[in-house]
């Protein structure tokens, strides 16, 4: 994979483009991606967006979202964009895996592939140029980076300073999180003084929601909430019958493994949700608990020391089984 920086060249004729990302795509994802397009396309390239399934409804304020294609609902003419496309752009997920049913497709690709991530042990020999991070905040932190490292600060406008800050927001807790380095700020402060709105932002990230998910957050938190103060541990399981009886959409479990941590000594949290398909599973952490390498051990995943995500084949209860019984093979919870 070569720098990032050798692609600025092949940038200086128009191109077709392709921007993509994770399945299910947050903040930090969907915002990168649209403010990617929108940066392109002022540069004069052709560039769609294209999102391995739906999203939350929380990033639909964010200014390019409805042009965004859902490939699972639009695969014949999402499958001929990417049949066209000079390059491919990847961000915000580092292994092809993490598309679904894109996974394939991309990966028979022969077009120019980049890589613009932050998350640890990238697929490097997958893609021809990128940059991969893990001490920067976001991709967005990173999309942001590649504008101003082109020399096109002068570029950005309402519409990407609103995605970028949304992606940084969303991956820095709102700046609480270890990741909110000095830099972050110098960045949200240069987007300030281009004239961003950081409270309508904000609004529509966290104030976006239907009732049914208060009262869904409520129920958990009384009900599948459990706490091993012997690990500093909180965990939380929700059955597939609580998402029917509430009607969670996808988006409206996003910040709720964060919750526990606000009780007093707890260090790990962790929430696994019971899909039709696998048990998806979030972990979060503070100070030397290393999140992802418990969930490629244990869950499949990966991600970031503080932050990873996994996935079980097993049924809900026997892989709250399989955590439970890991957890008292992990001194440094003990401490």
């Amino acid at each position: 994979m070569k720098p990032i920086v050798e692609l600025y060249p092949l940038l200086h004729q128009p191109k077709k483009l392709v921007i993509t990302t994770h399945q299910k795509p947050d903040a930090d994802a969907m915002g990168s991606s649209l403010a990617l397009g929108h940066y392109l396309r002022k540069r004069g390239h052709h560039v769609t967006v294209i999102s391995p399934t739906n999203w939350a409804d929380f990033v639909n304020w964010m200014p390019g979202t409805a042009e965004v294609i859902n490939y699972e609902q639009q695969q014949p003419k999402a499958n001929q964009l990417l049949s066209e496309a000079d390059m491919l752009f990847c961000l915000d997920f580092n292994i092809f895996y993490r598309t679904k049913s894109m996974t394939s497709p991309l990966a028979s690709l022969a077009c120019t592939k980049v890589l613009i991530d932050h998350h640890q042990e990238p697929d490097e020999a997958s893609f021809d140029f990128g940059v991969s991070d893990t001490n920067k905040s976001s991709t967005c932190e990173m999309i942001y980076d590649f504008i101003v490292g082109a020399g096109d600060a002068d570029l950005i406008d309402q519409a990407m300073a609103s995605c970028i800050y949304a992606g940084v927001v969303g991956d820095t807790g709102s700046f609480r999180f270890s990741s909110t380095h000095a830099g972050v700020h110098t960045l949200v402060a240069d987007l300030k003084k281009r004239g961003l709105d950081h409270g309508r932002v904000h609004e529509g990230l966290y104030d976006n929601f239907l009732e049914n998910r208060l009262r869904f957050i409520g129920h958990v938190l009384l009900n599948r909430l459990e706490i091993f103060y012997e690990y500093n541990t909180a965990l939380i399981a929700i059955p597939k019958s609580d998402l029917v009886q509430f009607n969670i959409r996808t988006g409206d479990t996003e910040g709720l493994v964060n919750y526990p941590h606000s009780i007093q000594g707890i260090r790990f949290t962790a929430i696994v949700i019971d899909r039709d398909e696998e048990r998806k599973w979030s972990f979060r952490s503070k100070g030397q608990f290393d999140c992802n390498t418990f969930a490629r051990t244990y869950f499949e995943g990966g991600g970031h020391y503080n932050a990873a995500g996994g996935r079980s084949g097993q049924s809900l209860s026997d892989t709250v089984a399989t955590f439970k019984s890991v957890l008292p093979l992990q001194p440094s919870l003990k401490r």
